[in-house]
Parts: structure tokens; sequence; C-alpha cells
């Protein structure tokens, strides 16, 4: 037999330890706890960790910096319900604080969260979890991450929980997620309206006020304003209305009112059931500031459309304003102000207005300390007087274009906007243009053409060209510094802008002075790049162009080369010859200051001496030179002063530098007393051309044939001149040897000085003439033509002859 095996060892005993009771004395050992497979123990840690994050803030970041919200995390989608209730109640009450939150926004612990908001789960829970989530929705990021968890629906069934703490959070992160359009629309869509409604009967101010502040923001939206009036949701926001107990949600409801209030379907829908009388007769009875305030600007949210306008008009509301305007509180004033802006677009109103005496009472605010309470008045008068003389005079008469004035100085854009054009509505009054000229307009709407506020540019650049309808306003524009950010404006993308500065440059160009310094600073070559661009090109811009040109014959003449007979040459008129389009017309008073050269020179119209410019004083008379000048001629340039150093062309004049008198063209002068002695008394027009041309002709050389011109001595003799004057500008009565370009300027300037009708155009090549309208046939005669005919005047070869235009002999004339 074998030997007897040997007795295997028995299993290891089943039986455990009893329970032991766990003390942990510092925080360090509860959150060790927190990771034991016990659930007694587990639940015991997180009950403690509650308690202890409770005590204050300075707890909550121990607990965070000992590692607990971790294992918190974990915990709170444990299977034992306790252990789960107990760790949402320690993580919501840590949540609370800031670096919490901020640890918490780093892990994905929203999904877990919101997968407990189910109804089946322990409303101790919902009331963490939703704390928890209440902190975490005040995070962009996190408000998007409740949303694509799908938390909302959830969220929405838990406004109806029985338990108001639930609600109140679960409102609270409704109310920061639906700041956003997309969640808005989503509160609509998941039927979170009658709920909300609902809340609006609880016995907690907190979630009442919670609730409104939400319908605020949700009833932005149209569709989501049907559905609520449909729940009759504007009559339990007009019951509380009316209910003094539930005075403290009154602005919080009108708050809800005014957006009910936003379209004409709702206002007309709101109005057959007696609810804008229900509104006006709460605006009576009612006595605090901040509910009369919410309750007009309700009036003024209404108002924005013409239809309910009309409505508002028909229910007397201007009435209510007017009252309202005599509250003291500044809130008050400043939302009744801007009703009554609101309401100024309705034509009746603004009469309605006035006949009440609200325009003084509108006037007064200008003087307010409030910032916004001044912006609304403005904002009021400046629809109060926009197409309505009879409002204008109001203010008029109430000193309120003296404050307007002022205004203009202010810090505030909206208020210097609608200050400026108040004043431009009531300076198409000329009693009251006058009064608002006298008291500095002009110069107090030079700082706000440099703003970058586009309501300012605008209005301000209307104003200026309503006031700057004459000389001494233009002037004073001109002196204060005005044009030069006036042009500036031409380079603005802004459509309106810019059309308004054409339209106030249109005006200023009106006076020579003002068209010449606008082009000195660019206007010709911005309005001309304007006019070429398909987007930028304007009536305005047209119109502003050919106003510069009217008002600057020598840019007009230089540009395109054509003076029509009611352009009428004056005193200090000059050829500076074809200048390319985009290039800047030098003023004569710049071209004076260049040394001499070799181009050609510039030809001045200046019988009279009127024109003055700065020349430097190296250029000034030698006294000790003799005076070469024939038949009178007078020196109009000077010499330098060493002989052997000329300025620079960009150099800036020197503080020794004197101002020059242009001197007087004496042959000029005898020359328009000839013409005036010996051509004015002859009956006949064509007489009187051909006796004008026969004068030019003789002045400037007499007849030249056509073959012999080429040995016409006309070069030499204009350089002599630049040499003898040490000046690029000649005077034309100097000039002794003129071909076509200079015999038809003196013709057009001896005709427009002693009153004949001529043109005067640029050819190619020197080439210039003139063209002048007469009737074919005898005066007498029945067969003359009812339509005049043009005539070119010969001034070269046959001088006094009268060329018909388009003729072989008229296109000799005007060509090589």
């Amino acid at each position: 037999m074998g030997k007897k095996a040997k007795k295997e060892s028995e299993t290891p005993c089943k039986e455990t330890f009893e329970a032991l009771p766990v003390e942990g004395k510092t925080p360090a050992t509860v959150v060790l706890l927190l990771s034991s497979p016990e659930e007694d123990i587990l639940i015991k840690a997180c009950e403690a960790i509650h308690i202890f994050a409770e005590k204050g803030d300075e707890n909550k970041v121990s607990l965070l910096e000992l590692g607990a919200l971790k294992p918190l995390c974990q915990l709170i989608a444990h299977n034992n319900k306790l252990v789960r209730r107990n760790a949402f109640m320690a993580l919501g009450i840590m949540a609370i604080n800031a670096d919490v939150k901020k640890a918490l926004k780093k892990m994905d612990v929203i999904p877990l969260i919101i997968d407990k908001l189910s109804l089946e789960e322990d409303i101790v829970v919902h009331e963490f979890a939703t704390l928890c989530l209440a902190s975490l929705s005040l995070d962009f990021i996190c408000k998007v991450q409740i949303f694509d968890n799908k938390g909302l629906p959830p969220l929405i069934q838990l406004l109806s929980s029985p338990d108001p703490d639930v609600k109140k959070n679960s409102l609270e992160i409704i109310f920061n997620l639906v700041q956003d359009y997309q969640c808005r629309v989503a509160v609509h869509e998941l039927g979170g309206i009658p709920p909300l409604l609902e809340l609006l009967n609880s016995d907690f101010p907190v979630i009442q006020h919670l609730a409104l502040e939400t319908l605020q923001n949700v009833t932005i939206d149209k569709d989501t304003r049907n559905t609520f009036r449909d729940d009759q949701g504007f009559e339990k926001l007009m019951d509380i209305l009316n209910n003094t107990d539930f005075s403290d949600l009154h602005a919080a409801v009108l708050c809800v009112v005014a957006n009910c209030l936003s379209d004409s379907e709702s206002v007309q829908l709101i109005h057959k059931d007696g609810g804008l009388m229900r509104l006006m007769d709460f605006l009576h009875t009612t006595n605090k500031p901040e509910i009369q305030s919410s309750a007009v600007k309700c009036i003024a949210r209404v108002a924005q459309s013409s239809e309910n306008r009309k409505l508002l008009h028909e229910l007397n509301v201007e009435k209510v304003l007017v009252e309202l305007l005599s509250v003291a509180d500044v809130a008050v004033k400043t939302s009744t102000f801007q009703a009554v802006a609101a309401m100024s677009f309705h034509l009746a109103s603004k009469d309605r207005f006035r006949d009440l005496g609200g325009v003084p009472a509108v006037v007064q605010g200008l003087s307010s300390e409030s910032l916004k309470l001044r912006e609304a008045a403005t904002q009021a008068l400046s629809n109060l007087t926009r197409s309505n003389c009879l409002n204008t005079f109001a203010v008029y008469e109430a000193g309120g274009h003296e404050i307007l004035v002022q205004l203009l100085h202010g810090s505030c854009p909206s208020t210097i906007a609608n200050a400026a054009a108040t004043l431009g509505n009531m300076a198409g009054q000329e009693v009251i243009r006058c009064s608002i000229f006298s008291h500095g307009a002009i110069q107090a709407l030079v700082e706000p053409l440099k703003s970058t506020d586009t309501q300012v540019l605008v209005n301000t650049t209307q104003c200026l060209a309503v006031l700057a309808c004459d000389t001494e306003a233009r002037a004073e524009l001109q002196s204060a510094g005005g044009l030069h950010p006036l042009v500036d404006l031409l380079q603005s993308y802004h459509k309106e802008v810019l059309h308004s500065a054409c339209w106030a440059i249109n005006v200023c160009a009106s006076d020579e002075p003002n068209a010449v310094e606008m082009c000195k600073f660019g206007a010709l070559e911005m309005l001309q790049e304007i006019n070429q661009s398909v987007n930028r090109s304007s009536s305005f811009s047209k119109m502003a162009m050919i106003s510069l040109l009217n008002s600057n014959l020598s840019v007009k003449y230089s540009l395109t080369g054509h003076l029509a007979s009611t352009d009428i040459i004056s005193d200090g008129f000059y050829d500076a010859g074809k200048v390319p389009a985009g290039h800047r017309i030098l003023t004569l008073e710049e071209l004076s200051r260049q040394p001499v050269n070799q181009h050609r020179p510039i030809i001045v119209v200046n019988p009279t001496a009127e024109e003055t410019v700065d020349v430097p004083e190296e250029r000034q008379s030698n006294p000790s030179e003799p005076d070469t000048s024939s038949k009178g001629e007078r020196r109009v340039s000077e010499k330098k002063k060493d002989g052997d150093k000329q300025k620079d062309e960009s150099q800036p004049a020197s503080p020794t530098e004197k101002p020059w008198k242009m001197m007087d063209d004496v042959s000029l002068q005898d020359l328009l007393k000839e013409a005036k002695k010996s051509i004015l008394p002859l009956n006949d027009e064509r007489e009187q051309y051909a006796a004008l041309a026969r004068l030019v002709s003789e002045a400037m050389g007499g007849a030249v044939e056509m073959e012999k011109l080429t040995e016409f001595p006309w070069v030499l003799h204009l350089s002599e001149l630049k040499f003898q004057l040490q000046s690029n500008v000649i005077p034309i009565g100097m000039i002794r040897r003129g071909i076509y370009c200079h015999r038809a300027l003196l013709f057009k300037c001896l005709a427009d000085c002693i009153g004949i009708s001529s043109t005067l155009v640029r050819g190619e090549y020197n080439r210039a003439w003139n063209e002048v309208l007469l009737f074919s046939g005898n005066p007498s005669s029945k067969g003359r033509s009812s339509q005049p005919c043009r005539f070119i005047v010969d001034l070269m070869h046959q001088p006094g002859n009268l060329l018909a235009a388009n003729t072989p002999a008229a296109v000799q004339y005007q060509t090589i």
C-alpha cells in the first residue's frame, strides 16, 4: 500500500472585521479617504468635505490644493445614491469658489453633471448639480459645453421642480445661456416659455426676478414673442403692473413689455385688447422714478414704427410725455426725451408737442449736468425741428440755439452730432441763421470736422452747408481754418460723409478765395479721382467740382482748356498752361516764388493790381537798374538783391520776406480804356468783335502771315521779359510779340471787361481761339436766322475776320 497523502490546508477564513469608526482630524486625511473602496467611508468623507467647504473660501481652496476635486468628480457618477448625493453636495459648494471653478473648467465634468439631471435622480443631487452648473455657466466655453451636451431640456424640466432651490439654480443657468442667440431660440423651441411664465407666480422674489430677466432676453426673438403672446404672457405682465404688492417687479416687467411692443403686429394685437391704454394709465398712476423711466422706454419702443406712432398719437401720448418733462428725476427725463425724439418722426406729434409747451422744456434739458440727458435732449430737438419751421422758431425763442452752439465744443459725439443737426435745421431761417452765426457757430464747427465719428461728420458738414450761404460766413470758415479739414473729408469712403462734404465744398466754393485755398489743399485732384470712380462718383461730387472750377477760372482753364462766355475773367487770373489731370495746379503765389526757369511763362491778368502775393526779398526791385519797359510799362517783379542766388522752390519763406504787391499793368489799363472808347460806341456786334480783334493784334505785334509765322520772334521776346522781370510771371499787357494763346487771352480779358460775350478755348501747340455767337444775315432783314451761329475770331493773320465754325478756314486757324 502506498504512503498516506498529506491533507491539504483549508481555505482562508471568510470572516471580516467589525465596522471600525473612522475619524479624520485633518483635511488631507479626509481627501485620502475619497479613494477608499468602502462606500460607508466614501459617504462620510464626502459629507465631511461638504461641511468643511461650507465654512468659507479658504477651506475650498485648501481642499482644491489637497486634490479633492478629481475624486469628487469621479464620485458623482458612483452607483451608490448616498455617495453620489454627498459628492454632489461637496462639489456644488466648492464650485462657488473662483479658483475651484477655474480648475473644473479643465475637467470634462459637465457631461457627468448633466447626466444626473434626470427626474429620476435625488432632488438633493438636482440642487447641487444645478448649483455647480450655475457657477460654471458664467463662462462662455462652459455655456457652449452645456448646450452641446443637451443640458437645456433637463434644465427646462427642472423649472417645474417642487424644490425652490432647484428652480432658482436651473433658472440662473438658463438665464446665463440665453445671452446667446442660439440658446434663446432653443429655449423657445423646447417649450420653455410656459414654465417661465409659471415662475412669475413664485413666492420667492429672486425666482420672479430671474424669470423676468430670462423672459426679457428670450423675447428679443420675434417667434418667441408670438408664443409669449399666445400664452397670454402680456396679460400676465399687465396683471403684475396693476398689482401694487408686486411693485418691486414693475421695472423688470416693463423691460419685457418693451420687447413685446417691438413690432407693429404685436402692438396692434395688444392695443386691441386694451393693453396700450392700460400702459398709459399705468404711467399716470405710478410715481416711482425707476418705474416711470421703464414705462416711458416702452412708449419709445412702441414709437419705432410709423403705424405705432399714429396709434400713440391717437391716444394723446404727447400730453403724458410733456407732463413727465416736469419730473425732477434725471432718468425719467432722459427716457422721456428719447420717447419725444421717437414720436417726433410723426408730423402731427411735432405740432402737438409745441402746442403743449414741450419745446421750451426740452431746451431746458440742454443745460443739464447729465451727459445722457443732454444727448437725449439734443436728439429730441433734432427730430422736432426737422422740416418744421414753427418748431425751429420755438427753439430760437427759448434760446436753444445759443446752448446748442456751446454743445458743439463737448466731448460726446452723439450730442455734437445732434446739436449740429438741430442748428442746421434752424439755419434755414435767415433771422435764426444770423443769430446762430453771431454766437460763433462757424468757429465751433471746425473741430467736429476732424472727428472720427461718421454721424458727427455728416451733420457738421450739412450744418456748414446751410450756415455758409453768405460771404461773411464763408470768410470766417476760411479764417478759422475750417477749409483744410473739410477738404480732407473727400478722402472718406463713407458714402454719406463724402456726399455731405461735397455739398459743403460746393457752397464754400462760391467765393474765389475759398475756392483757391481748397484747391491748394488738393480738393480738385481728390474730386477728379472721385468722379472717375464708379463707386464714389455722385451728383454731389460733380457739383462740387463744377463749383470749384467756376470760382477759380485760372484752374478751370488750365484743367479744361475752356472758358465759357459766362466765365468772366477778373484780376488775378493767370494762364499756367495745360495741366494733366491729377496734378495740383499751383497758386499764383507759389508760382511767383519759383526761380526763373526754361518753361513757358505764366501770363497774368491784373489791370487794377489788387492781387497781392508773398515774394522773396531777393526778387524785389533793384533801384539802380534802369526801367526798360515801354509805353509806361512798370515792373511787377524784380531782380534778386545779390543777383547770384535763387531760392529753391520747396524752401519755406524766410522771416525777412515781405509781401509783394503786384504793380499795375499800365499797358493793359490803356488797352482797356481804348477798348471802351473805340468799341463800345459801335452798334453792330460784328463791328465790335472785328475792332476788338484789330486792337488786340496791334498790341501784340500786328498781323502775321501764315507762311512767316515761324519767323515771328515771340519766344525770344517772352524770354527777354522773364529775364528782365526775373520772374516766370509776366503781365499780359507787357507782351508786345504774342501769338494765338496770348492774343486769345487778351481778347477774352478785354471782351469781359467791356461786356461783350466771348469764349476762350485752348488747342494744341500754343493754339488758342475765341468763339463768338452772331446771327446770320442783316439784323433788319426777314431772312435773319433765329439761331445764332458760332464764329472763330481771327487775331493772327487777318485780324478782325470772323471765321464760321467748322469751316476749313476755321479749322486751319485752330490747328497746325
